[in-house]
């Protein structure tokens, strides 16, 4: 991949991070505001039992973001999910050669496994737990929610999540939503694999316990993907798009894109004041 790798480039901000910066608790009218310009009808607002899934915000329905049919190259067959954390898409496969794919967000612990799984286990508004090692790497952030949270629009799982599992034992590799949309497509210090809350909430009702599911290794990404090369703004794309990265660089000459460093501290302090008042809340 052009520049440094993606598995050992410096993550944006983490899901957490970010999320607790978004506030992204859902409008109770949003359900039935107008439809928002720009965004198809998938993405718009939804309810859900007793809440409402806010629209995606079209700036982030990128290309290589929004849901797609596509046809589909890799080996595997009907109802397989195929992720690939490294071109950061993941793809139901629907029948041999079809498939929808979708944009993904990837943390860390999305890129430290591959391989084959199966769906073991099923939630909707998962509560979420930081893990004893993100309270030890950073406690002024995940100290506070040691506790863990409630299910809701406002916790990192978003609305749904799938637990991998392999040969009967919980990988602890997780496929969920989002609290934050902007994230989706880009790298983060926390988490597996997110989607958009629009595209877990289907993803969940179509992938029933037992679905096969394959986390492609590197290899396996250059090989079916081909190289990708991650912009200044933090998404990934073809090594192919000369035109795109030649634009990314013009605009990141031209001072036009937020260092990502800078953007990361400033969000990292916004999150650990959120995230003591939350605490402090539970």
């Amino acid at each position: 991949m052009s520049r440094l790798p993606l598995a050992f480039r410096a993550p944006l901000a983490g899901c957490l991070t970010l999320a607790l910066l978004a506030g992204c608790a859902a409008d109770p009218k949003a359900a039935n505001a107008p439809a928002l310009r720009g965004v198809p009808p998938e993405y718009q607002a939804r309810p859900d039992g007793e809440r409402v899934v806010p629209a995606v915000n079209p700036v982030y329905l990128t290309e290589r973001n929004r849901r797609r049919w596509v046809e589909y190259a890799g080996p595997e067959g009907k109802d397989t999910i195929v992720i690939d954390p490294y071109a950061r898409v993941l793809y139901h496969v629907v029948e041999p050669g079809k498939a929808m794919r979708f944009g993904i967000a990837v943390g860390k612990a999305g890129r430290g496994f591959s391989g084959a799984a199966v769906v073991g286990r099923k939630e909707i508004y998962p509560s979420w737990q930081p893990t004893a090692r993100m309270v030890r790497a950073d406690p002024a952030l995940y100290g506070p929610l040691a506790g863990g949270l409630d299910g809701g629009l406002d916790n990192p799982l978003g609305a749904r999540a799938l637990y991998l599992y392999r040969n009967g034992r919980d990988t602890y590799y997780r496929i969920h939503g989002t609290m934050d949309p902007s994230s989706i497509g880009k790298a983060t210090s926390a988490g597996c694999i997110r989607l958009f809350n629009q595209d877990i909430i289907d993803m969940f009702d179509e992938a029933p316990l037992g679905t096969r599911v394959k986390v492609r290794s590197l290899a396996e990404s250059l090989e079916l993907e081909g190289p990708m090369h991650e912009l200044h703004t933090g998404y990934v794309v073809p090594e192919a798009e000369v035109e795109l990265i030649a634009a990314d660089e013009a605009a990141w000459a031209a001072g036009q894109i937020t260092d990502p460093a800078v953007l990361e501290a400033q969000q990292h302090a916004a999150a650990v004041e959120a995230a003591r008042k939350a605490g402090a809340a539970n």
